[in-house]
């Protein structure tokens, strides 16, 4: 995995990035009008935020980990404000004899107790916010995370973290089967390199979830001066890539 990754974005470069990445989406996959984040019923999992992929010094740190930081940052920030729930999952192991399969695919893992397993302190949970111990590449596998949403009300989920095409996207099919409906934030996951986040974009917008900008979920849910007439989940039947809009747009399986 550290053999492949490339610094594809940088904080600097990211708004124009997602902007690419989303109009690319757009051009893609049909838009799903019914689908709107309702914050009282959403929850945003931070997915992995951890020293060892985002922190500069981390075994496997990810460059994309790192420029992610502060619109995360803001995302929350934005989130909590309008009081909405935050849970956060903390991938590691006891040992290796608790790694599966993927002690069996990959050489290294992250252990339970060591620095590089706790969460990016920029990112840190608040008092309250729930973190999710996970052990494999599915949030919901073995953790009761489900349980616990669902007794708090939530039937939606914002997905944000990494890796894209793994943690983040393995948890975000998972919800849609267990009958979440699913948000991912584009330009607030990140993954080895582009090809890979933007492969794992495509196909949730594809198949499972809805996938916005960060700053069109802040428009929407603080409901500000740019979000005055289109809500998350609705976007153009003609797919131009214009940032107002929010959701997916055109293809994927007509019904």
């Amino acid at each position: 995995m550290a053999r492949r990754k490339s610094a594809y974005v940088t904080a600097e470069t990211l708004a124009a990035a997602s902007q690419r990445w989303l109009a690319a989406v757009r051009e893609s996959v049909r838009p799903r009008p019914a689908f709107r984040i309702d914050v009282p019923r959403c929850a945003l999992l931070v997915v992995d935020m951890l020293r060892y992929f985002a922190a500069p010094d981390g075994r496997c740190f990810l460059p994309a980990a790192g420029a992610i930081v502060p619109t995360l940052g803001g995302l929350l920030s934005g989130w909590r404000r309008a009081g909405g729930r935050v849970v956060y999952t903390r991938h590691c192991h006891e040992g290796r004899y608790d790694t599966g399969m993927l002690g069996r695919f990959f050489s290294d893992y992250i252990r339970a107790g060591e620095p590089e397993s706790e969460i990016l302190p920029a990112l840190a949970p608040l008092a309250g916010e729930a973190v999710v111990r996970k052990k494999t590449y599915d949030a919901f596998l073995g953790t009761g995370m489900e349980e616990m949403l669902r007794s708090v009300g939530m039937e939606q989920i914002l997905v944000t973290g990494v890796l894209t095409h793994m943690c983040c996207e393995t948890t975000a099919r998972s919800a849609f089967c267990r009958g979440f409906e699913v948000y991912v934030a584009a330009d607030a996951t990140a993954d080895i390199s582009e090809p890979l986040h933007t492969a794992s974009l495509m196909s949730m917008a594809d198949s499972c979830a809805i996938v916005l900008g960060s700053s069109e979920v802040l428009a929407s849910v603080l409901k500000t001066e740019q979000a005055d007439a289109p809500h998350i989940g609705v976007a153009l039947e003609t797919g131009e890539a214009d940032a107002a809009h929010t959701g997916v747009t055109r293809g994927g399986p007509r019904s």
